[in-house]
């Protein structure tokens, strides 16, 4: 029977492991370079058990036959589990530790939040194939771009810390800053392809329930801000080679404008108003 304790164990599992990456990655710089092939598939293994039951705790949270439940919290946990599980997979091949250290904490308080904040409403119209497609794509962009954003803020912390000649001892388990940079704009190019068609197929979604592509209201406003933003930075990267503090700024202003899109959107609605 799944209840408020198994919540309470996915929460606590993840918080033990960002412990643990936090040291690991962080603290005992030394290991970390010397880190074996057995010990990376070790962590890779611990945190695939608490990736499984958050997908679980999800399914049985928001899935129904008759629709979808997904209320902010459920969209939160949701964000929280893809991006992690996009970096076990990424932790296949590079070395994670850093991020995981920043990615776990906020994990560990999204996979408890629809315990917390229990929704028990049905998206109205669910129970549509295109609807479900929408929201399966506008997830992935939503993780992706939050990975960009997590990754984004490290590098703004890494490269204040050259600046000033002091990069600490916790930095060395990271890959280079050029190489950060570049994987930041291979996320971010791959979650606007996904955020372009979220847009798309919510414009179809529209289209076919309520007969016009577009209703403006501040979370399409909001969505088409941060497409406008994330479409600059990667216009401006390959037409003028934007990078640095410049890249990090508007990755993190997209990514705000996006959380207002959506989950501010949900916020006012569902906590403020009580409107559903």
């Amino acid at each position: 029977m799944i209840g408020f304790p198994s919540y309470l164990l996915n929460s606590l599992l993840y918080a033990v492991l960002a412990v643990y990456f936090w040291r690991a990655g962080w603290h005992w710089s030394a290991e970390v370079g010397a880190r074996t092939t057995r010990t990376r598939i070790l962590e890779q293994l611990a945190l695939a058990a608490p990736l499984t039951l958050h997908a679980i705790l999800l399914y049985h949270t928001t899935w129904h036959t008759y629709g979808l439940n997904f209320g902010i919290s459920d969209a939160l946990s949701a964000i929280a589990w893809l991006s992690l599980f996009i970096y076990w997979l990424a932790g296949m091949r590079y070395p994670m530790a850093g991020m995981l250290a920043l990615a776990l904490p906020i994990a560990a308080v999204c996979a408890i939040l629809p315990a917390l904040l229990p929704d028990s409403r049905v998206i109205p119209h669910s129970d549509l194939p295109l609807f479900k497609i929408h929201l399966s794509i506008s997830m992935l962009a939503y993780a992706l771009l939050g990975i960009a954003a997590l990754h984004a803020m490290l590098m703004a912390l890494v490269e204040r810390r050259l600046h000033k000649k002091t990069l600490p001892a916790n930095v060395h388990g990271l890959p280079p800053l050029l190489c950060m940079e570049r994987l930041l704009f291979q996320v971010i190019t791959v979650g606007f392809l996904l955020l372009t068609l979220t847009m798309i197929s919510g414009m179809l979604f529209s289209e076919e329930l309520f007969h016009q592509p577009l209703e403006f209201n501040h979370k399409t406003v909001f969505a088409i801000l941060s497409w406008g933003i994330f479409a600059a930075l990667l216009g401006g990267r390959r037409l003028y080679g934007w990078r640095g503090r410049l890249a990090i700024r508007w990755t993190l202003t997209g990514f705000v404008m996006l959380l207002l899109a959506y989950l501010g959107s949900r916020l006012v609605l569902e906590i403020i108003l009580h409107r559903y």
